[in-house]
């Protein structure tokens, strides 16, 4: 006779076969949807293109109650909802973008208990509207998923403030909720060093996770970094790369939005069909940018780094980084969304002559970055001093500055929040040292992407190295990086 576990988990496998049409979980697909079905924290990081957000939209179609995924941009949600609804399930985003009519049917289908999957941004999350209505006792949470995680590192300081604020959540919920009820947590990315994993996990305040971890060689993926000597040598390089792969799908990496149109501008000029995708563009431009590379019309796009999150295209078969990222994370994150199928693509990397005498740009633009990052510190530094011992985060609503400056003493260790509204700083004695810190640790991240430019060793070794995977790195020649082909 077959247990009620036994049971219970051909139900899963049916419901994901009925759903998502395939036999079987890649590992460790299973073993995630069995850690979210028991309701326990999870830290999970797999490479882009592994299957992630199958691995808690099962369980949440699988459960009653509501399963809140946090996730960074509209696109991203939009994309993994609308594939919910095309099949009828119950899933619904909540976004600064929507009609008022849209807003309105949502927020009512939350409070008729009629979802499964509500996807919102950190922002929307603690949004009076929204966060009254999830405090209701009625209201059945299950989890928390925290998707693309990495944000909260790279983001959750100088940028997205509200990430920092994510910790308090579950506690501040389980007060208006029924004695006995649990909300679990679980963070998703596909990059995360053991830094960075560290920080997750204390954010959010995750209770014994179990963790999941997957290194992000891919076999299929070929890495070259190449040195140019000017502006136009840059241009050449790129075109003389494009021209050799005919309607191929790829991405062009630039670092600002005027980058992006400059350089779409002068595609176009040459005659190639391309578009300029960055935050600055309407929502509907955004979606048909999007829709257009989807389906082939649009064999190649230049965007900044808000395009290509979860946006699933299997046959994207180059990624070019015409500008370098700022982090590793954002390489790797950026590379892995070519040949998502498995089957052969290529990186490249355009990276102006390392001394900045002949051609400057990448240097200069780093420079500006770390200057930008600097300041950012200095001026929360300034502010720490000024602000109240205790607060609340709405007095600051007219003042991003004070917001960030919050987050920046969060992560200096400076302030907890006693909720997600409520601050308490700590007393100002050695604040100077853990701003010092904070900012050196930041310096380190931004050095290693310049030591991966330089590095002679196996390329694909030193990103195992530097995201903790150092058994793997021990034992990978990978032959898919320029440096193992010299």
């Amino acid at each position: 006779m077959e247990s009620a576990q036994q049971i219970a988990w051909e139900r899963v496998q049916s419901t994901f076969k009925k759903i998502w049409g395939y036999n079987d979980f890649r590992p460790p697909q299973g073993e995630i949807v069995r850690c979210l079905l028991s309701q326990q924290d999870a830290l999970i990081v797999m490479p882009t293109g592994g299957g992630k957000s199958i691995c808690f939209q099962l369980p949440a179609l699988l459960q009653s109650g509501l399963t809140l995924v946090i996730s960074p941009l509209v696109a991203l949600m939009e994309n993994q909802v609308q594939e919910l609804r095309s099949q009828r399930l119950p899933a619904a985003l909540l976004h600064g973008e929507l009609s008022t009519q849209q807003r309105k049917q949502t927020l009512q289908a939350l409070e008729r208990q009629q979802l499964r999957l509500l996807y919102l941004s950190p922002e929307t999350l603690l949004s009076e509207s929204v966060w009254q209505r999830l405090c209701q006792p009625q209201l059945q949470i299950n989890g928390l998923i925290l998707d693309e995680a990495h944000c909260l590192v790279q983001w959750g300081e100088t940028f997205r403030p509200a990430y920092r604020r994510l910790g308090a959540v579950r506690a501040a919920l389980l007060q208006s909720k029924p004695a006995g009820t649990k909300i679990a947590i679980a963070a998703f990315t596909a990059t995360a060093d053991p830094t960075a994993q560290n920080t997750i996990r204390t954010v959010l305040k995750l209770q014994q996770p179990e963790i999941f971890l997957l290194n992000p060689y891919r076999s299929n993926l070929s890495l070259k970094v190449q040195t140019v000597w000017t502006p136009r040598c840059r241009r050449q390089q790129l075109i003389k790369f494009i021209q050799a792969r005919p309607k191929q799908a790829g991405l062009i990496y630039v670092r600002t939005r005027k980058d992006g149109e400059e350089l779409a501008a002068w595609l176009q000029a040459q005659k190639y069909h391309t578009a300029a995708y960055h935050a600055g563009l309407s929502p509907q431009e955004r979606r048909t940018i999007e829709a257009h590379w989807i389906d082939g019309t649009i064999p190649f796009v230049v965007c900044t780094n808000a395009f290509g999150m979860g946006i699933n295209k299997p046959n994207c078969r180059w990624i070019v980084h015409f500008h370098l990222p700022l982090l590793l994370s954002e390489y790797v994150q950026e590379i892995g969304r070519a040949g998502r199928d498995g089957k052969p693509a290529d990186a490249l990397t355009l990276v102006s002559e390392p001394t900045g005498w002949l051609y400057p740009d990448d240097k200069q633009r780093r420079e500006f970055f770390a200057n930008q990052l600097r300041s950012q510190y200095q001026k929360a530094q300034q502010l720490a001093g000024k602000l109240p011992i205790e607060g609340e985060i709405s007095n600051f609503k007219q003042s991003p500055h004070h917001a960030i400056a919050l987050a920046i003493l969060h992560s200096a260790g400076q302030l907890e929040w006693r909720d997600p509204f409520h601050y308490l700083r700590h007393p100002i004695k050695g604040q100077s040292n853990a701003f010092g810190k904070l900012q050196a640790e930041q310096e380190q991240l931004q050095s290693q992407m310049v030591e991966y430019l330089k590095t002679r060793q196996c390329r694909w070794q030193f990103l195992l190295n530097a995201f903790g995977f150092t058994k793997e790195a021990a034992n990978c020649r990978c032959d898919r990086c320029d440096n193992c082909q010299k």
